[in-house]
């Protein structure tokens, strides 16, 4: 593939960030789908803070009704956010809020294999680290929620 046809094939995997696809691509071959999600967890961890904030930020709050990435819509409804009731929904606003008042970017976990439960859980227990550790957090989780979706996207195609 060429440059653009790989960005515009993998472009989404992470949030909003074809950047990191497109670095990707300069580092083929790959070796394995391993490989290259290696490759593309490593060019994350190596970009500017600048750039991994706005990665972070390009991120929906969980359970929010807004518009957002299908990949994202899925892996929430998935994790069962699009069923809270109104009082969960409302806990989960405010745990979004209050993430976000603390940090200035919303609150990120890789939701595959997880409830509403054990998100909230994480939330509750997340939100007490300080903002460097957290945001080293968030990278984690990211490059987590990246490596499932390019695996299911692999597997299903």
């Amino acid at each position: 593939m060429g440059k653009s046809e790989f960005t515009d094939a993998l472009g989404w995997v992470y949030e909003h960030s074809p950047w990191v696809a497109e670095r990707a691509w300069c580092c083929k071959p790959f070796k394995s789908i391993e490989h290259l999600q290696q490759t593309m967890a490593l060019i994350v961890q190596s970009a500017a803070e600048s750039e991994q904030l706005h990665l972070i930020k390009a991120h929906p709050d969980l359970a929010a009704r807004i518009d957002m990435a299908d990949a994202s819509v899925k892996e929430q409804t998935a994790a069962g956010l699009n069923t809270l009731t109104s009082e969960e929904y409302i806990e989960f606003l405010q745990l979004n809020q209050n993430y976000k008042d603390k940090f200035g970017f919303p609150f990120i976990i890789a939701v595959k294999g997880l409830n509403k439960h054990l998100i909230k859980e994480a939330m509750q227990q997340r939100i007490q680290l300080n903002e460097k550790s957290e945001k080293a957090e968030a990278i984690k989780q990211i490059n987590c929620i990246a490596q499932n979706r390019l695996s299911d996207f692999i597997n299903n195609n």
